[in-house]
């Protein structure tokens, strides 16, 4: 009887401390995530795994992992994460003007995305010119974020690097930093440019004169 307790201890221990090493891991370090949807293309398309780390230290340039059930008012069924990238993060000011991206007065280095994204995908259902006030003012973003000039504490702007077709902070306001999952940090087999442009934006965000 010893014996058999002994080999099935033996058989089932390192099974147990396995799963209890990836609930660990994937509860408070890194998850596996797939993308869905075309609104971080090209960077990051439709179907590819990406990692997410949790952290608390999000920046502006950061792509993360958000529940929008609980930030789009009009997510379509079926849908849950949304991948977006940081642009503004609390205390920000963030406006749109002739053809650039502007956080705090401050021209965006926006390298990491086409300069059709950076202009008209910008621009899209908004116009030339828009601001935090100009948006929340639509009656699209929910009812809490109406009437903000500034990213409120606790919350981040987020866009597509698609902004065509891109769901984000344009439509529905700020998101919290309650319902973010996670950074996102791209496999080392993906090019160098996507790794650059998903995980150093945050070094550059700014561009420089």
């Amino acid at each position: 009887m010893k014996k058999f307790l002994s080999f099935l201890w033996n058989w089932i221990a390192p099974i147990a401390f396995g799963i209890a090493v990836y609930a660990v891991v994937t509860t408070f370090w890194v998850n596996v995530v797939t993308i869905n949807g075309d609104s971080m293309a090209p960077n990051l398309l439709d179907q590819q795994k990406v990692l997410v780390t949790k952290t608390h230290n999000v920046k502006r340039g950061d792509v993360v992992v958000f529940d929008a059930r609980k930030e789009d008012p009009r997510i379509q069924a079926g849908n849950k994460d949304y991948v977006k990238r940081v642009i503004g993060i609390p205390g920000d000011t963030v406006e749109y003007r002739d053809g650039d991206l502007y956080v705090n007065n401050k021209k965006v280095n926006e390298s990491f995305i086409s300069t059709d994204e950076q202009q008209s995908g910008t621009e899209a259902s908004f116009g030339s010119s828009w601001s935090l006030g100009t948006l929340s003012a639509t009656g699209m973003w929910k009812k809490d974020d109406q009437g903000k000039t500034v990213v409120p504490k606790g919350t981040y702007f987020v866009l597509g690097d698609h902004r065509s077709v891109s769901n984000d902070s344009r439509y529905f306001g700020f998101v919290s930093k309650e319902h973010v999952i996670g950074r996102v940090v791209v496999p080392f087999w993906y090019s160098d440019t996507v790794r650059k442009n998903i995980g150093s934006e945050r070094n550059h965000f700014f561009a420089t004169a």
